[in-house]
Order: structure tokens, then C-alpha cells, then sequence
């Protein structure tokens, strides 16, 4: 049966009654509830614990505890039993969290504070959280995450923080505003009258008020002192003699009394506290593990413990789980280590025993992470090595990425290369804590330390997860050969039961077909990663596999089903969601613009730069700026657009992401053509052969047959590998450079087609970006009784405005006065002749001035003129 070993952090140590209340601290306390934060700050042995879980315990407020040790230094361990923490009060307060804290890349702890606050306000009552032993801290992104919690805490909340030295939060600044509320040293000392109750009451000694003062004096209040020489006098008939024996500091005094309170009790009991101080928390049966010969049972051993006040605290309400004072613990363990180095000579030797036994009894108790701590603690590395490969999910895949790695820069180059297998892992845990820096050289030791070593099961699924290390590495890289190269040679030698890593090489597969194009390929690999990765639970595997997925059925125009896609992605990436949800939001982001709906496509698009920079060591955040800055292209803010771009080039250089640079460029050559500099425009096509780019300027050249050279081989392209997305821009852009070329009936037709294949998919932006040439053509379109349904609504979005202005340029000459009265009419829709007749024109007359007019506003239609005289406000 399992025993979850993350309650015992999460329950305050229960009152005890034999303990003297002291009304006036528990004042002080209730007095700083409406305050943000109560800070109870002294050094060790001075009840800050016990204080407070008497004070909760008479307190009407509902109360979470969080005992903290160091391996909560590690932020995301550290926020996990925060939430834990808080669910001991409200049951369902932060459910997405937990599996979003053990993804590989989690967004940062001021985005799931954010997400917990919010919740936090919903609670109806108020309470409080406690952090017990917050000295233990010293990991700046968590001070840095109390600091923001304290920021925005909400006022039903009230934080209380009980440890040994001032924690680096900003007490001046609460202090200030009346925010604070603090206990110490001096306000924790045992008074004279405190002390007669504790020693009287408590431990049931009968000294006179000569011997109370001047153990009082001795022990300067201090009530670890106190106790340890209450239990010391129990055994002595001349008490005055006693107190008159010992003085000094704390540290001194602890050891003299420490001595005393071991010579009193048992045999068996100084060995049942030597041998169980290695633990952090107890509960019987654990106990009786690690002892093996124990006369007594473990509970029977805690309960006396517990009765004779030696400094044990219980952590439920069962009483099944218990931990020692913390300062206590400290001298039991340098004793055991004395102990074993005078009777073996080395003094790791018995405590490593001891931390073996602890080690297999978490195992038989499926708590994988505290066995492995155990194992490390007893240099077991054979144990150790197993308990972190796990049983088809290492440990570092389960949230344990920073104990592991830990543990592995402790051990020798000798102890690894003995172990081939850890060096693996050493890499594995560096990728999946995005440290790639290091991940080569130590996949170049496991292979120095394979040579000369048999082939057989296991060193074939070694070096098997040696090439899928490298194929991961090259996704984020985009290197499309060694991905495939990797990926397959990972597949040929991984074991069949080793399907988190052969999960992940079939979904690196699909991401190197998709890079080359090969879509069927790449489909049939995401959905085949889906399957299994739903299967084992392999679940940031699943979220990747579904967003490559969603890439697939955009770029085949599917944008309903792609848009369905992306928000199941959302939905597994949880509340706060990963970091690398942000393709789906940047996905939604482009379907959405795609849609003409700007707000939700600008919303997706922040969202998807701002989870992007949270992943450190990857170029996606550039994706996602060069959307934003299309988007503010296509709303008519060149400007902004220029200079987001001017930004994401700079980063791609000094960053090395020279594989996003296409990217980039073919958004500034859109930008420079709406500039008016179609020669910058051309040079930065041509560098980066960009035949699509290259057609828009010879369009805005006025060379409509260069456009459409270039254009007709990128066609050939798309229709022969199926590239549906790619198939249906080049159809518009060549429409536009047919109309243009003076091809009016194939322009039109060719639209047509295109608008066949853009119905479905809902498409606007593809037609309304393309400007007034555009506008033009659809009405021609339009006249043609060609979709007019589609037409109208597309049409519509001129009409509002909401299309890009045309190139930058100047009217060659102004219009006159009877052009514009031309003009106006032109727009009312008459004709040449209907014109004439209004005006009292010849009709060659009218014909003239629309040669005039169609010259100044450097167009070939009516339609086109009318657009341009729009956009220049002639109309």
C-alpha cells in the first residue's frame, strides 16, 4: 500500500496539550491577521512551529501548512507543493496545474501564480498559508515568486512564514504601509512566569523559584533548552546541582543536554533515534524498514517518543507520520556519524546501510523520487541509476529533471564511463532542462564508454536513445538530414518496450517529413505518435504530435478542422497552459487574421510571443513576431511593422536562428514594396530566393510577365506535391499579375478556380491583402455571375477599408475639375455614355478624360480607378 509521502508537507504539526499557551504571543498573531504577511523569525530551538500550530488551532480561520526542506529549492518542486498546499483548504483550486509543473518546458512561476490568485479570489472564506522553515530557501526565482505573491495577495489570504533568518522579500516596504507583522527572538523567549508553567505543568518538575530563574538565566528563554533540560533533571535528585553544571551558548548547551537526554532512555530507543534521523519524515512501518531488528514496533517506538516530549512533531491528524525537530535531527545524525566512524572506521558506512533500507521501502511504496534520494544519499549508484531509468518513464521525465541532474555532476567521469547508461541520462536530462549546450560531449562519453562493449539488449537500447538524443537536438535546430538520419538509426536499435523514446523519434520523423514536404508522411507519423503517446501517458509528446497536426491541415486550407486542432492543444497544455502551446495560439492567430477577425488574431498573436520567450534556446518566438508584424501590415501600420521586423532580423543574426531568416525577409520585402522601394525590395528577394517575393516586385515594377515567369514553375511545384496552401496563393497572386498583363478573361477565370478552393476554408485576407488590383478583378469577377455570394462578402471588406493601401506613390499630375466630375460619376456607376449625357460631352470627350484619369491614377480599369480614388480620398 502506498503511503503519500507529499501529505506529510502539507498538515501542520498538531497541537500538543501539554504545552504551555502563552496568550500573549497567540494576541500578537490574531492582531496580524488583517495584514499581508506574518513573519516569525529566530534561530533554531526557539517553538516557532509550535507556536504556530497552537495558535491555528484555537483560530477560526481554515489554515494550509507547507513544511519546506532543501529539495524544495527547486522552483517547480517548491510550487507543486504549494498548490498541494492549498488544496488541503480548497479541493480543486489549481487542478491544471500539477501536470503543466512536470512538463520539460513550464511557463513561468509568476504565470501559474497569476492563474492561482485568480482562483484564490473565488474562495469564500478567508485562511491562511503557512511556510514552515523558509531558511531552507535559498533558490532566487521562488523569493522571487513570494515576492509577487505577496504583491497581489489577495485579502482573503494571509501568509505566515516561520524561519530562522529574514527571508530576502521586502519586509522594509510591508513594514512601511503597516503590512507586517513579526515575532522574534526576543518576543519568543520564555519569561519567568512562561517558564515556571512549562517546567511545572509540562514536565512535571518541582523546583523552587530559586532554580526556575536560574535555569530561566541559563537558558536565556530559549525553550529548546529548556525542554532538553527538563528531561535531563528527570534523572537527577539534585536539581540546583544541575542547573549550576551547564552554561554557554545555545550550540553547547544543546550538545551537553543532548548527552544527557540519550545517556537516560534505553538501548533500543538511542538506536531507533540514531538510526531514523536520517529520515526527513517517519511513519511507523518505514521506521521498522530501516531498523530491521527493531525489538519494538516502529508506531510503538513514535507514540513513546512523542509521549516523553523528545522532540518529535506529528504531521496528521492519524498520527502516522512524524518528523524531528529539526535541530534535534542535526545532532542525531553527527552522533550516528561518530558512532559509525568509532566502531567501523568510516563513517558513511552505517548511515548508507540505514539510507539503503529507506531507499528500498519508498520503492516498495511506488515513491520513486524519495527512493532515489535515499540511494544517492547511500552512493548506491547501481540503485540509483535504476530508480532514475524508471520502468519505462525516468525520472527526469517525471519532474525530477533538477534532483537527477544533481546527482550526476556529483558522480566521477570513472563512475560514469563504468556506466555507460548514465551518461545517456546525463544527456537526457540536459535536453529535457534545456541545456543543450553540454548534451554532445556527454553523448560522445557514453559512446567512448560503449567501445569495446558487446552488442546486446541493452547496449542496443542504449545506443538507440544515443541517436534519438541527437535527432531531438536537430528538431530544434531544423536540421531535416541528421533528424532523419537519427531518428531512424534511434528506431533500429531502441527496444520494443521503450516507448517514450520511440515515441518521441516517430513524432521527429513526422517533423523532418514535414520539413521536406512530405505532408502524407508527416501526417501518418503525428497521428501515429498521438495514439501511443495518449497510450502511456507521454503526454508533451501528444501536445507536439497534435500541433504538427494542426500545421498539416492548415497548409491543406482545412482551417475549421486546423482551428479545432489548436484549441484541443490548449485544452492539453492545461491552465496556465506550456510554454510550447505557443504554435497553437500562433496558429489560431493566423487562421483567425485568415477570417478577417483582427481582434482575435491579435490576442492569439500576443499570447503566442509571450509563451514563446518563456522557452529558452529556440527561434519559435520569431514566428510569432513576424506574424504580429504582418498582421500590423495588414491594418495599414507600416511603421510598426517595419520596426517589429528591424527587431526579429537583429535577433535571428545574433541568435544564429539563420533558418527563420526567409521568414523574416519575405516580410520586409512587403514592407519595402508599401515603402515604395521596389529595388531594396528586389535585392532582398533575390538574396534569399524568394520567387513569390521576387513576382510581388515585378508586379509593383509594372513587369507582369516577369511575375508571372516566376510564379508558373512554383505552381508546377505545388500542384505536383499536393501543397494545397502554397497551390491556392500562387492562384491569386497570378490572377493579379494576369490582370495586370491585360489577360482579363484567363485573370478571371483562374480566380474563379481559386475561389472554389478558398470557399470552403472560409479565406478573406488572401484576396483583400493583394490591395486594389484586387478589388478591381472581383468585380469583373462578380459581373461574371462567378460566385457572387463569396464575391459580395469579400467585396464587403473593401467597401469597410479594412484592405492594405497600394505602394507608396504620387499623383503624376492632379486632376482637373471636369476629371473629377468624371471620376465622381464613375463611381455612381454610369456608363461612357450615360456620362456624356449628363456632362453635355461628346462621348469622345468622356472617353479622353478616363484616359486622363486611369493615367494620373497609374490604373487600367474603372474599377481600379474608383479604389484609388478612395484610397487617396478624391471620393
Amino acid at each position: 500500500m502506498t503511503i503519500p509521502i507529499i501529505s506529510t508537507k502539507l498538515y501542520m504539526p498538531l497541537p500538543r496539550s501539554n504545552v504551555v499557551i502563552r496568550p500573549r504571543l497567540i494576541e500578537r498573531l490574531n492582531e496580524g491577521l488583517h495584514r499581508k504577511l506574518t513573519l516569525i523569525s529566530a534561530s533554531a530551538g526557539f517553538g516557532k512551529t509550535t507556536l504556530v500550530s497552537e495558535w491555528l488551532a484555537g483560530c477560526e480561520q481554515q489554515a494550509a501548512w507547507l513544511s519546506l526542506e532543501e529539495g524544495d529549492n527547486d522552483p517547480i518542486r517548491f510550487l507543486i507543493y504549494l498548490v498541494a498546499a492549498l488544496q488541503t483548504i480548497a479541493a480543486k483550486i489549481g487542478e491544471g496545474v500539477f501536470a503543466v509543473l512536470q512538463s520539460p518546458q513550464p511557463p513561468p512561476a509568476e504565470t501559474i501564480l497569476t492563474a492561482l490568485l485568480n482562483e484564490i479570489t473565488a474562495i469564500p472564506d478567508n485562511f491562511v498559508l503557512v511556510l514552515d522553515d523558509y531558511h531552507v530557501i535559498e533558490a532566487k526565482p521562488i523569493e522571487d515568486a513570494l515576492t509577487f505573491l505577496l504583491k497581489h495577495l489577495p485579502p482573503q489570504m494571509h501568509l505566515v512564514i516561520a524561519t530562522r533568518e529574514d527571508p530576502p522579500l521586502p519586509l522594509a516596504r510591508l513594514r512601511v504601509r503597516g503590512q507586517l507583522t513579526e515575532l522574534r527572538s526576543t518576543d519568543l523567549r520564555f519569561t519567568p512566569s512562561e517558564a515556571a508553567g512549562f517546567l511545572g505543568q509540562v514536565m512535571g518538575l518541582n523546583l523552587s523559584s530559586a532554580n526556575i530563574a536560574l535555569l530561566e538565566t541559563r537558558t536565556e528563554g530559549w525553550i529548546a533548552g529548556l525542554q532538553l533540560a527538563a528531561i535531563s533533571l528527570q534523572g537527577h535528585k539534585d536539581a540546583a546541582s544541575f542547573i549550576k553544571s551547564f552554561n554557554g551558548s545555545h550550540r553547547y548547551v544543546l550538545d551537553y543536554l543532548v548527552e544527557e537526554v540519550l545517556q537516560q532512555q534505553s538501548e533500543s530507543v538511542q538506536a531507533f533515534l540514531l538510526c531514523t534521523s536520517i529520515l526527513d519524515r517517519m511513519c511507523g512501518p518505514l521506521c521498522d524498514a530501516v531498523l530491521l531488528d527493531s525489538s519494538a514496533s516502529g508506531q510503538e517506538t513514535l507514540n513513546y517518543l512523542e509521549r516523553a516530549n523528545l522532540f518529535i512533531v506529528p504531521l496528521d491528524n492519524d498520527r502516522r507520520w512524524y518528523r524531528y525537530h529539526h535541530l534535534f535531527a542535526d545532532l542525531l545524525r553527527q552522533r550516528l556519524h561518530q558512532s559509525a566512524a568509532s566502531s567501523t572506521g568510516d563513517e558513511g558506512r552505517g548511515a548508507a546501510e540505514l539510507h539503503k533500507r529507506a531507499s528500498i521501502w519508498y520503492e516498495d511504496n511506488g515513491l520513486e523520487i524519495e527512493a532515489f534520494h535515499h540511494a544517492a544519499a547511500a552512493n548506491d549508484v547501481e540503485r540509483a541509476a535504476r530508480l532514475v531509468e524508471g520502468e519505462g518513464m525516468p525520472l527526469h521525465f517525471r519532474g525530477a529533471a533538477g534532483p537527477v541532474l544533481n546527482w550526476l555532476e556529483s558522480l566521477q567521469a570513472a563512475v560514469l564511463d563504468a556506466r555507460p547508461s548514465l551518461w545517456v541520462t546525463y544527456a537526457s536530462a540536459l535536453l529535457f532542462a534545456s541545456r543543450p549546450t553540454g548534451v554532445e560531449q556527454k553523448l560522445r562519453a557514453a559512446e567512448a564508454a560503449l567501445q569495446g562493449a558487446g552488442l546486446n539488449d541493452k547496449t542496443r537500447d542504449l545506443i538507440g536513445h544515443i541517436a534519438a538524443i541527437r535527432a531531438s537536438v536537430a528538431v530544434s535546430q531544423h536540421q531535416v538530414e541528421t533528424i532523419i538520419t537519427q531518428s531512424h538509426r534511434a528506431l533500429e536499435y531502441l527496444d520494443q518496450g521503450n516507448l517514450p523514446v520511440r515515441t518521441a523519434m516517430i513524432w521527429t520523423q513526422g517533423y523532418a517529413y514535414h520539413l521536406q514536404g512530405d505532408r502524407a508522411a508527416a501526417r501518418q507519423a503525428y497521428t501515429e505518435a498521438i495514439y501511443i503517446s495518449q497510450t502511456i501517458g507521454h503526454f508533451i509528446i501528444t501536445i507536439m504530435a497534435t500541433i504538427g497536426l494542426g500545421n498539416l491541415q492548415e497548409a491543406d486550407n482545412e482551417l475549421d478542422l486546423a482551428a479545432d486542432t489548436y484549441r484541443r492543444v490548449l485544452q492539453l497544455a492545461g491552465d496556465p497552459p506550456l510554454p510550447v502551446a505557443c504554435e497553437a495560439h500562433l496558429g489560431l492567430a493566423r487562421i483567425s487574421c485568415e477570417w478577417n477577425d483582427m481582434d482575435a488574431a491579435l490576442r492569439h498573436g500576443q499570447q503566442s510571443v509571450q509563451m514563446a520567450r518563456q522557452i529558452e534556446n529556440t527561434d519559435r518566438f520569431i514566428s510569432c513576431e513576424v506574424f504580429l508584424a504582418r498582421l500590423k501590415l495588414a491594418q495599414g501600420d507600416v511603421a510598426a511593422a517595419d520596426a517589429i521586423l528591424a527587431k526579429a532580423d537583429q535577433l535571428v543574426r545574433q541568435h544564429n536562428f539563420m533558418h527563420q531568416m526567409r521568414e523574416v525577409a519575405a516580410a520586409q520585402v512587403l514592407v519595402l514594396l508599401r515603402q515604395g522601394n521596389p529595388a531594396a525590395a528586389a535585392h532582398l528577394a533575390q538574396t534569399h530566393e524568394l520567387l513569390s517575393s521576387l513576382a510581388r516586385v515585378h508586379l509593383a515594377q509594372g513587369e507582369a510577365a516577369a511575375a508571372l515567369a516566376a510564379l508558373e514553375p512554383m505552381r508546377r511545384q505545388a500542384e505536383a506535391k499536393g501543397w494545397k496552401n502554397e497551390r491556392l496563393k500562387v492562384m491569386v497572386l497570378q490572377a493579379v499579375a494576369l490582370h495586370e498583363h491585360g489577360d482579363m478573361d484567363m485573370a478571371v477565370q483562374l480566380l474563379g478556380d481559386a475561389l472554389l478552393l478558398a470557399e470552403p476554408g472560409g479565406f478573406i485576407r488572401i484576396f483583400v491583402d493583394e490591395g486594389i488590383p484586387m478589388a478591381g478583378l472581383l468585380t469583373e469577377a462578380a459581373a461574371h455571375g462567378i460566385m457572387p455570394g463569396y464575391i459580395g462578402k469579400l467585396l464587403a471588406v473593401f467597401e469597410s477599408g479594412q484592405h492594405p493601401a497600394a505602394p507608396a506613390k504620387t499623383l503624376i499630375e492632379p486632376l482637373s475639375e471636369r476629371e473629377l466630375n468624371v471620376l465622381q460619376l464613375i463611381a455612381q456607376g454610369l456608363s461612357n455614355r450615360e456620362i456624356s449625357e449628363r456632362l453635355f460631352l461628346a462621348l469622345s470627350s468622356v472617353k479622353g478624360h478616363n484616359q486622363n484619369i486611369f493615367g494620373k491614377l497609374q490604373v487600367r480599369r474603372r474599377t481600379e480607378a474608383v479604389a484609388r480614388a478612395r484610397e487617396l480620398g478624391l471620393l
